[in-house]
């Protein structure tokens, strides 16, 4: 007897070892941005910034998700891609492993890893030279 397409996709096992890894490397960074958060040397508005973002992506990953399985209009992938760029990569990459939403296509993965790097390396950029201008960062003090 053969199985159907769905009954395929949910035999599969829901924590992979890149499942794991990714989650790994998501506590990881939460780890690492609250702990420079509470030594004073990142601003707090930066940690809730990728908090929201983060929720803000899972829930379009969610939308898209169910758009999918109903066959209705869906989110670009470019908009998926510019969440993630934005700093919602954290949440972007939960709703992949957690919702099995865009995780095996290849071309999609891809870019999503350069935004994962572009996002970082423009985090450690504006990290060495100043979050804000010193102008901003007195109005907010």
């Amino acid at each position: 007897m053969a199985r159907s397409p769905r009954s395929a996709a949910v035999s599969k096992p829901l924590h992979s070892t890149s499942g794991r890894a990714s989650a790994v490397f998501v506590w990881l960074f939460a780890g690492a941005l609250l702990a420079l958060v509470a030594s004073g040397r990142w601003p707090v508005w930066l940690a809730l910034g990728y908090l929201l973002l983060s929720l803000a992506t899972f829930m379009v990953y969610a939308w898209d998700k169910r758009a999918a399985r109903r066959q209705a209009w869906r989110i670009q992938e470019s908009t998926l891609h510019l969440l993630a760029l934005l700093g919602g990569w954290p949440g972007a990459l939960c709703a992949q492993r957690w919702l099995r939403h865009k995780s095996s296509k290849g071309s999609f993965q891809w870019v999503f890893w350069l935004t994962v790097v572009v996002n970082m390396l423009a985090l450690l950029l504006l990290s060495r030279h100043g979050f804000l201008p010193a102008e901003w960062e007195l109005l907010i003090r």
